[in-house]
This record gives structure tokens, C-alpha cells and sequence, in this order.
């Protein structure tokens, strides 16, 4: 198993912070996980670990040859139930992430819906999400095709976190060997969805993992929430069942890469290890 981690381990620092605290923790692979658009003040001060899409690939390359890094994806979680509008992660950054990859031979970009945050987007029917969601994915999948890119939907949306939800999207989407799925373990939960459910139902159509546990006092608003940003505990001390999900994804055959989401230096350290004994590697 290909285990990697979130740039986002430790808080307020750079992306040169976050590789280099990964390497210390004898990790090799990892994501670009925060970017944006043109520049951004936080990442200039070396505060936000953030890297922009219109940046030169050529200088994300020299930053993991610095610390012996893999890059396994980009993740390009967007806002598509919002109306599109300047400010909003969407198509156009769904496809600047998808040439980016492209260009620093990344092989697989992570998108989703999220949660809207408007009065439009909260007010659409189940068809009109499916809807939006679909028109708006619509071109960054005739380029991930032409390009060679696994475009991955992740659990993390009223529509991704269930397996009828996210099985529409796929069905809308078709293009069925360019587009899949990114299992993330805490957010299928947390959405009310049954993460042994998904791997049963899309199968070989599960590229990659993103792992998180979650604490019992997550329950009572399990169904209610779609979606966390990090896991807080080390895999296996909460109430999701990452042994087993391990377990069944091995039976699947599954050997893709997976993506520790989890804060803290001694929370990933710990999660590795588990990952490593789990899977058998």
C-alpha cells in the first residue's frame, strides 16, 4: 500500500515546512493539497501552505526533489452547487489542476462538491445538484481524458457521501475509465454513508484513499454534516473501523495511492505504522 500525507500537518507554515516535516517523518509520497489561483498573500509570507496553479511546475519539482518526494495527486475540491462566481473554487481551477498534474506527471486530481453556501445552492432538488454538479465537471472531464488524468470524486457532499448519490454522478459522467472515485474514509461515514458499501459497489473504480478516524462524539451528527477537513486521532481509536475498511479494500485488490488527512506530527507517525501492520506491507 502507497501511503502519503496531507501537506497540512503542521498549521501557519509553508509548503516547504509541511515537505520537509513529512520527510522527517520517513513518509515519501504526498499531495498538493491547498492551492489557488494567481498569487495569494498568506503563501508568499510563508504562512499558508498553498501553491498556485499558474506557478511554474518546475518549481513544485525542485521543492519534493528537495525532500525525495512522490507527489500522488492534486486535490481540487470545488464549490459546484454555488453558483459560479469569481471568488469560488470551480471549473476553471478544476482544470488548472488538471494541467498542472498533468504537467508534473501526477497521475490522479481529487475533486467534490462540497457544501453550498448560498441560498440557491441550498435550495436546489436532488436532479438539480446532479444537475450542476454533472454541467460543471462537464469540460474538466474532456480534459483529464485528453490528458490522461484520473479525475476522482471524493465523498464529501450530500450527493458524494452516499453511494446512490455519488453511483448518479458516475452515471451522468460516464467517461468510465477517466473518471472515479477517491474513498475518503471519515467523510462517507460522517455523511451517514457505509465506507465497506462503497468499496463493494465501485470496486476497481477506487483509485485512491483518503484516511480518516473519527472520535465517538462525531456520532450524533453523523448524517448531519458532510464532510471534515483533518482527522485529529491516529487511525484506529475511533468509531469508523479503518482495520476493516483496510481489510476490504485488500480484498478487493486494491493497490492504489492513500493519503493520511490527519493533523499532528505523532497522530500521522502513529496512523503510518497501523496503515503499515493493517495492510500487511
Amino acid at each position: 500500500m502507497i501511503i502519503g500525507c496531507f501537506a497540512l500537518v503542521e498549521p501557519f507554515t509553508s509548503v516547504r515546512r509541511q515537505f520537509e516535516l513529512i520527510r522527517e517523518l520517513g513518509i515519501d509520497y504526498v499531495d498538493l493539497t491547498d492551492n489557488h489561483d494567481g498569487a495569494a498573500l498568506g503563501a508568499e509570507a510563508g504562512f499558508v501552505a498553498s501553491l498556485s496553479l499558474d506557478g511554474h511546475p518546475a518549481k513544485i519539482r525542485r521543492l519534493l526533489e528537495d525532500y525525495k518526494l512522490t507527489m500522488t495527486s492534486v486535490c481540487a475540491h470545488a464549490n459546484l452547487l454555488d453558483p459560479p462566481s469569481p471568488d469560488r473554487y470551480g471549473t476553471t481551477e478544476i482544470i488548472k489542476a488538471i494541467r498542472l498534474a498533468h504537467l508534473l506527471g501526477v497521475k490522479q486530481v481529487i475533486t467534490t462538491e462540497l457544501e453550498p453556501k448560498t441560498d440557491f445552492g441550498h435550495s436546489l432538488s436532488r436532479d438539480q445538484m446532479l444537475f450542476a454538479i454533472s454541467e460543471k465537471l462537464y469540460e474538466p472531464v474532456l480534459w483529464a481524458e485528453d490528458l490522461g488524468i484520473d479525475l476522482l470524486l471524493e465523498p464529501h457532499g450530500k450527493l458524494t457521501d452516499t453511494v446512490d448519490g455519488m453511483t448518479a454522478i458516475l452515471d451522468a459522467l460516464g467517461h468510465e475509465d477517466t473518471v472515479g472515485v477517491n474513498l475518503d474514509t471519515g467523510n462517507s461515514w460522517l455523511g451517514g454513508g457505509d465506507p465497506h458499501e462503497f468499496i463493494k459497489v465501485f470496486g476497481k473504480r477506487i483509485k485512491h484513499v483518503h484516511w480518516k478516524d473519527m472520535g465517538a462524539e462525531w456520532e450524533p451528527k453523523r448524517g448531519t454534516l458532510y464532510g471534515c477537513g483533518m482527522a485529529t486521532i491516529p487511525l484506529g481509536e475511533g468509531v469508523v473501523g479503518i482495520q476493516q475498511i483496510v481489510e476490504s479494500l485488500m480484498e478487493i485488490g486494491f493497490d492504489g495511492p492513500t493519503t493520511l488527512e490527519v493533523a499532528g506530527a505523532d497522530n500521522v507517525k502513529t496512523s503510518a505504522e497501523r496503515l503499515l501492520a493493517w495492510s500487511g506491507a
